[in-house]
């Protein structure tokens, strides 16, 4: 290996170094929003969805203008889709987004409990 090419080496290190320095606190940051929210937050989410998405989805959850959120209505849905169906709404349906009233990490949350059989209040 020749200086030039081993300077080259080093630079690319120095490179790799400093980029993995501005990444990982990125990537903790982004590991840490996906805590689950605190079990008031969640109280209040479950309120939320109860009350507010139950107008629409049935008191139990089970239709009503809007389609069932049981376990087994969902589980063919991605989460991804269910998380953006929360966030932003259904365009030319009566579902409007929740993202004003919500993160999310707190829409994610909502719907992994809808797929276990959401709480009671």
């Amino acid at each position: 290996m020749t200086a030039k090419t081993s300077t080259r080496h080093l630079g690319i290190m120095n490179c790799a170094v400093a980029m993995l320095a501005f990444v990982l606190p990125l990537v903790t940051l982004q590991q840490a929003s996906a805590a689950p929210p605190t079990p008031e937050r969640q109280s209040e989410l479950v309120r939320m969805v109860r009350q507010d998405c139950g107008s629409c989805h049935g008191l139990r959850l089970a239709g009503g203008l809007g389609p069932a959120l049981l376990p087994a209505a969902l589980a063919d849905q991605p989460v991804d889709a269910l998380v953006a169906t929360v966030l932003n709404g259904r365009p030319g349906s009566a579902m409007p987004g929740w993202s004003r009233f919500m993160d999310e990490n707190e829409a994610q949350w909502i719907v992994r409990e809808l797929l276990k059989g959401f709480p009671e209040q």
